[in-house]
């Protein structure tokens, strides 16, 4: 054989911890994988390079012709790897470079923003990327670093921290309101889009029937109820926050959401990923009543 197909590494480090222990047991220790794994892996590596690379003896695996062959050209590749990998964690220690954080854009621009500008100003060689996103998925596929989502139900593959409990209440202009109790009559509702939540919530509260104005972003429908074009769902750190509405109905813990912050496993011991991560839980943890819908309120009586 002089040519070998293309292979991935993973295939290379499974036979090299094979060759290194002389076992497929050993190398399953070693790599912390299931046997049938290493051997399942072993075959599928030995037809797709068209040759056996292992011979089964009575005291262990010994390597064919080619199995030295592969084992060297292996070797060279991991000695290759384990000095990028040195670099990139001589880089990774530093706090510098780019940081890519995904939120919500109705947190990104209001609550969050003073802890992301307190962040940059005390980290000025971290390049700060703030992206709006509700996607999940941005994270597994290496979109972002860090994403700060509203879940019940975070993504399994992801390092997380359950920050906060946010809650949410029915707000309306209070003139609106006012106006509504006046002429005992019910407030319409804005049909929202924004997220499942609300959605969800806003079915509930009023059926399916349709709405005389309709909004698919949480601060257009902060703008809507400024406007007095009904009542809506909002968070109670918008809400509470905007003098101009009341409450129509207090919180309950059934439309509680927590707020996590989540990472990628592979940046977990990244120095700019650490700082970030523990600048944001101090930050937020520190306006724990105001996402819980317990701070004093715009509307409240002075």
């Amino acid at each position: 054989m002089t040519n070998w197909p293309v292979t991935n590494w993973d295939d290379l480090r499974l036979f090299l911890a094979v060759a290194r222990t002389g076992s497929i047991s050993g190398a399953a220790r070693l790599l912390a994988v299931q046997h049938s794994t290493v051997s399942r892996r072993i075959r599928q590596f030995e037809k797709q390079i068209g040759a056996r690379l292992l011979d089964r003896k009575k005291t262990g695996y010994v390597l064919t012709r080619e199995g030295r062959r592969v084992r060297q050209a292996a070797e060279r590749m991991e000695a290759e790897i384990l000095t990028v990998d040195s670099s990139l964690r001589d880089r990774d220690a530093r706090l510098q470079g780019s940081l890519r954080v995904t939120a919500i854009n109705n947190m990104a621009s209001t609550i969050l923003m003073p802890m992301f500008a307190a962040f940059s100003r005390a980290h000025p060689d971290v390049e700060l990327h703030i992206e709006v996103s509700n996607l999940d998925a941005s994270l597994p596929q290496r979109e972002a670093d860090i994403a700060i989502r509203l879940t019940n139900t975070p993504t399994e593959t992801l390092i997380g921290t359950r920050v906060v409990t946010v809650a949410s209440a029915v707000y309306g202009q209070r003139d609106y309101l006012d106006d509504c109790e006046r002429r005992q009559r019910p407030p319409k509702w804005l049909g929202v889009n924004c997220c499942p939540f609300h959605r969800s919530w806003t079915r509930q509260s009023c059926g399916n029937g349709p709405h005389h104005f309709y909004s698919d972003d949480t601060l257009l429908t902060l703008a809507a109820l400024r406007e007095g074009l009904g009542v809506a769902w909002l968070p109670c750190f918008m809400g509470d926050d905007e003098p101009r509405l009341r409450r129509y109905t207090e919180p309950e813990a059934a439309h509680d959401l927590g707020l996590w912050l989540l990472i990628h496993p592979d940046l977990k011991n990244t120095a700019r990923v650490i700082a970030f991560k523990q600048h944001m839980l101090a930050a937020i943890r520190a306006r724990a009543d105001c996402f819980a819908g317990r701070a004093p309120r715009a509307d409240a009586p002075t």
